[in-house]
């Protein structure tokens, strides 16, 4: 079971330089997404532009590269991207401003916390990259992948949506594959784990990986509602 929403990461790295001190201080807390009040959903639609067509959520978004690139790449999309490290939200914030990116909106916390306020059916794509594989046997409670999580995931994706999945840590990939493939409400659409499409970016946890001869998988799966 994994209902203890402490979170166990870390939430800030190294001092920050000045432009990003500054964008944490001038553009967050435009891009920031508020929780409601106590038992209202978010509407999350009204964050982004009248013309966006679907939604799609980065879980731990980390230096926020694949998130800045899908967002330039698919400008009627609007983004949902959830990471507490502040050092990665600044890395996130430096893209933005850099690309004029219009459609990222961010949650600073836990993602579970988004999952209790946001409405049901909402999400078209989902991305889980290189999440922490919490490797030792007293930690299992703490990786991200789990019936409660994959539950919550469930509630909020739409009929059709997709989840992508990446690791480089053999641990979490048998650990993932199991539970993936124990959970009814997601279909393993994955042609090659070795080999992306061409619209999933490398990042620089795909290329540490590389560096350290790890191989890395990319898993897809597609979500679906029982009848």
């Amino acid at each position: 079971m994994c209902i203890d929403l402490r979170f166990f990461g870390r939430r800030r790295g190294r001092p920050l330089h000045i432009k990003n001190k500054i964008l944490i201080d001038t553009l967050l807390p435009k891009l920031s997404i508020k929780e409601p009040k106590l038992n209202q959903y978010l509407d999350p639609w009204a964050l982004f532009a009248s013309n966006t067509r679907e939604l799609w959520l980065e879980i731990g978004f980390g230096s926020g590269e694949h998130l800045a690139w899908q967002a330039g790449a698919n400008p009627d999309i609007g983004f949902i991207g959830c990471e507490i490290f502040l050092n990665g939200i600044a890395s996130l914030l430096s893209y933005i401003d850099r690309q004029n990116l219009k459609n990222i909106r961010i949650f600073a916390n836990d993602v579970r916390h988004l999952f209790l306020i946001m409405p049901p059916t909402s999400l078209y794509r989902v991305f889980l990259l290189f999440p922490d594989p919490w490797p030792k046997r007293r930690h299992i409670k703490r990786r991200f992948i789990c019936h409660d999580n994959l539950d919550q995931l469930s509630l909020l994706m739409v009929d059709g949506a997709e989840l992508r999945i990446a690791t480089d840590d053999n641990i979490a990939k048998a650990w993932i594959t199991n539970q993936m493939k124990n959970y009814k409400n997601f279909q393993n659409i994955t042609e090659n784990p070795l080999v992306k499409s061409e619209d999933w970016p490398i990042t620089r946890y795909e290329i540490k990986a590389q560096e350290q001869c790890r191989q890395s998988i990319f898993l897809r799966y597609q979500h679906y509602i029982e009848n």
